[in-house]
């Protein structure tokens, strides 16, 4: 490698880690608040006759006071699908974050979220016990409010949307859901 380029790549690396180092010192000293939060609520599969208990868990990391990133993992109780079947559904999901902290209201907020999920509904008959399922990948998000209630924990409500499900049929069935969560931050 000659001389300019390895000048060149070495002023590239240092102009990158200044930006980084001046990135940290602008948000608190901090590159990353990490978080670890579990989370309950109501899974909605349209069609079906009956909506699911949801549970989970979910973690992430704000990289500013407004942007971050967040994984969540959730399932849901066994619920009736119809008369005959029975459903229960598992997702996973990786999200961009983004927060808007209300003025003067004491810890408020309102948060965003988007990114890519994975939403897996499994079916079983009722009397026959044949199992079938369907997974999709897909767009997912979430829209909600969060609650500071000290420096180190926050509780949010959130509506969230899922990727559709393909029937055995072959119908687009819409998954939502509600959520109330918890979690700490380190």
């Amino acid at each position: 490698m000659k001389t300019l380029q390895k000048t060149l790549l070495a002023l590239a690396a240092g102009s990158l880690m200044t930006a980084g180092a001046q990135a940290a010192v602008n948000y608190g000293n901090m590159a990353a608040q990490p978080y670890i939060g579990a989370k309950v609520g109501q899974y909605d599969l349209d069609g079906a006759k009956d909506k699911g208990t949801s549970y989970g868990v979910y973690g992430g990391a704000k990289f500013t006071p407004n942007f971050g990133v967040e994984a969540e993992y959730l399932t849901t109780s066994d619920e009736d699908l119809n008369d005959v079947q029975e459903y229960s559904a598992d997702t996973y999901g990786l999200y961009a974050t983004a927060d808007y902290a209300f003025p003067n209201t004491g810890g408020l907020y309102g948060k965003g979220r988007l990114g890519v999920a994975k939403n897996e509904v499994d079916v079983k008959g009722k009397v026959t016990g044949r199992e079938t399922s369907g997974s999709e990948t897909g767009v997912a998000g979430g829209l909600g409010l969060g609650f500071n209630v000290a420096p180190n924990a926050s509780i949010e409500a959130m509506y969230n949307w899922y990727p559709s499900i393909e029937n055995n049929v072959g119908e687009d069935l819409d998954a939502s859901g509600v959520t109330l969560g918890a979690h700490l931050k380190f």
